[in-house]
């Protein structure tokens, strides 16, 4: 299981704004900044959202390299999946497959993708086996 995720983004400060909506309707709703300087020597400065007091996803400023990173974001329901893809495309993501089964996966695997800022590929998704 994962603990966290860095992602590299071109517009640390834009990348905020749009994760920070996209991700609302997931209950991932916790900001936290890390200093770099309070790391070890070049340790980059960290931006961080999370749920519950758990960062899990962090971005830092540097070169986005868009199609290198798919990142699957876990939904409670297919509300949750239809609630994030409209939040995101409003942030101004990019569709990259509308709401709706992936049966070429499962039947019951729902799933939207969108593509962020960068470029980098997201994926919200209920499987109703794991819940």
């Amino acid at each position: 299981m994962l603990d966290h995720v860095f992602l590299t983004v071109s517009d640390p400060q834009a990348s905020i704004a749009f994760y920070t909506a996209a991700l609302a309707p997931l209950g991932i709703t916790t900001r936290l900044d890390y200093a770099g300087e309070d790391g070890p020597p070049g340790h980059p400065d960290l931006y961080g959202l999370g749920d519950a007091g758990r960062m899990i996803f962090w971005l830092r400023r540097g070169t986005a390299a868009g199609g290198a990173a798919h990142v699957g974001f876990v939904a409670d329901s297919t509300a949750e999946v239809d609630a994030a893809y409209a939040a995101a495309i409003a942030a101004g993501a990019i569709d990259d497959g509308a709401p709706g089964a992936r049966l070429h996966y499962d039947p019951r695997y729902y799933a939207a993708n969108v593509l962020d800022p960068d470029g980098y590929s997201l994926e919200f998704v209920y499987k109703s086996w794991q819940h």
